[in-house]
């Protein structure tokens, strides 16, 4: 025979739940006194925790502390306040079961039929670069405790984790109580709103575990949330939208402030033009198409507006390709930049900001597309891809020092006379840049800019004859790097050939040594880093 708690027959319906007493605690007050007139005008009691209560208590509301309610005192700088069964029989007590009203009532605890709790700011805490200890105090406990408490026990008890769902409670409380399916709908939000949470708890601690040098986790999760639909995805046929991930801090979270919708490309190539800009130590641009770069540079010495300057030698690198393209800046975008925008066709411009007189130019273009970077944007320590099936993560591949010094700490020079500082600059923007580029990367530099880059070719060789007919008259005398070691010499005698005074590579082929011989015969300097840049 089933127990009583498993015998339906012993369940009283309760459609609609009459709100006698609440239990509010919000870290987000938005609202919170409008919410506390409206139950406190219909006679319902009030049970509060510190800052929640003393802000209804300073309005003029009645409020019971649940100090009061449990009989012991908040404690542990308030991280043990309402986990105490004087609290949770009175979220967990199923009234439709006689059993549990009477022993409610032997235990001299009265149910609550409202519950009012959003959990600890820790998302915001995490993005506004707090250190561990900080972020560690606001992993809620005793909210979340509450939150599910209540949202199991829907058929008793509304559960409310956002100020957006506070009208539907004051109409409820007017109307005579909430409904069954409007307890039922909360819970749904509620258990969402837990899941998030922790996942967002458990994504700040995989990443700080693996920050640490750890192994990356057994189990991984990832929580999004729909930010809008996308007229298509990489063609018109194919259905798209952007989600915003828990605790993100890139392009999906950037503020769009004028221009049409953006589009699944638009998204990937403002990703990736971030990549390439955001590498760079002094002002930079980057100008993307299809998810490659056709031009990266950084500021001319002594510049005097050196973000506009920056764009100007991007856009040098290969104009016809620019036409259309995704345009990444890692310094606000000045007036003279956006002068010097005016007449090229622009798709996006992705930045930290824009002064007010750039965007009163802008106004004029009124399809381009402008996005300001959130202010706690930073790149990303992991990278994570789908595959069919499953998905990929790995380290993101960042330079982890912004001196180019340190870039180049551990290079070894196998041919050639030691560059000057000037040179080893161009070396390390060079260097930077083809992470930037897809495989098979070769990019030719001068002068910290762009002036050739051969992307995406099925083999080396055709890379570095690309790169040489992009760059002209502008290849003799440039630095040469290479994402990958050269299987032959055949592409670095392309660009010898050409003119290229100086080569970066990871080495590591089995005819390295031909390479070399080569480099020593035509008098080229040649660096080894050790380290590839594959970009897939």
């Amino acid at each position: 025979m089933a127990g009583p708690r498993h015998d339906p027959s012993l369940y009283r319906d309760r459609d609609v739940v009459p709100i006698r007493r609440a239990l509010v605690s919000v870290s987000d007050k938005t609202n919170l006194v409008a919410l506390a007139e409206a139950l406190a005008g219909a006679g319902v009691e009030i049970v509060s925790t510190g800052s929640t209560a003393a802000t209804i208590r300073d309005a003029g509301f009645a409020v019971t502390d649940v100090a009061d309610v449990t009989g012991f005192p908040e404690s542990l700088d308030g991280r043990v306040k309402t986990l105490h069964p004087g609290v949770h029989a009175g979220l967990l007590a199923d009234l439709r079961l006689e059993h549990h009203e009477d022993q409610l009532g032997d235990l001299g605890i009265a149910p609550f039929e409202l519950v009012v709790v959003n959990l600890y700011p820790f998302v915001e805490t995490v993005r506004s670069g707090a250190e561990s200890d900080a972020v560690v105090e606001q992993i809620d406990i005793g909210g979340p405790a509450m939150v599910r408490a209540s949202a199991k026990n829907f058929a008793n008890v509304a559960i409310v984790v956002s100020p957006e769902s506070y009208p539907g409670i004051i109409e409820a409380v007017s109307a005579g109580g909430t409904s069954l399916v409007q307890r039922r709908e909360l819970a749904a939000r509620a258990f969402a709103h837990t899941a998030a949470y922790d996942t967002a708890v458990a994504q700040w601690f995989a990443e700080e575990t693996m920050s640490g040098g750890a192994a990356l986790p057994d189990h991984l999760t990832i929580q999004a949330e729909k930010l809008s639909n996308l007229r298509y995805g990489e063609n018109a046929h194919q259905r798209a939208a952007i989600y915003s991930r828990v605790g993100g801090h890139g392009i999906a979270q950037a503020t769009q402030l004028q221009g049409k919708e953006m589009s699944y490309n638009n998204y990937v190539d403002a990703d990736a033009a971030l990549r390439a800009a955001y590498d760079m130590v002094l002002p930079a641009v980057a100008i993307i198409k299809h998810a490659n770069p056709c031009g990266i540079a950084v500021s001319a010495p002594n510049a005097l507006d050196p973000i506009a300057s920056a764009h100007l030698r991007a856009h040098e690198c290969d104009p016809v390709s620019a036409f259309g393209g995704v345009i990444a800046a890692n310094r606000p975008v000045t007036l003279k930049m956006a002068e010097n925008l005016r007449d090229i066709f622009t798709e996006v411009i992705v930045a930290p900001d824009f002064e007010p007189a750039a965007l009163e130019l802008f106004k004029d273009k009124k399809n381009l597309r402008l996005l300001k970077l959130p202010d706690d944007w930073r790149q990303e320590r992991m990278d994570v891809r789908l595959v069919s099936g499953g998905l990929l993560l790995q380290d993101a591949d960042r330079f982890p020092d912004d001196d180019f010094e340190s870039v180049a700490a551990n290079w070894r020079m196998v041919c050639g006379e030691l560059p000057d500082d000037v040179t080893t600059q161009d070396l390390v923007f060079a260097w930077k840049s083809c992470r930037a580029v897809k495989s098979n990367a070769i990019v030719l530099a001068r002068n910290s800019a762009t002036v050739g880059i051969g992307m995406g070719q099925v083999n080396r060789l055709d890379s570095c004859r690309l790169a040489v007919e992009r760059a002209g008259d502008r290849v003799v005398g440039s630095i040469a790097a290479s994402d990958a070691f050269f299987p032959f010499s055949d592409g670095p005698e392309v660009l010898m050939n050409a003119g290229v005074k100086v080569i970066i590579q990871p080495g590591g082929s089995v005819r390295d040594e031909e390479t070399i011989a080569l480099a020593r015969e035509r008098g080229v300097t040649m660096f080894f880093t050790d380290e590839r840049h594959f970009f897939h």
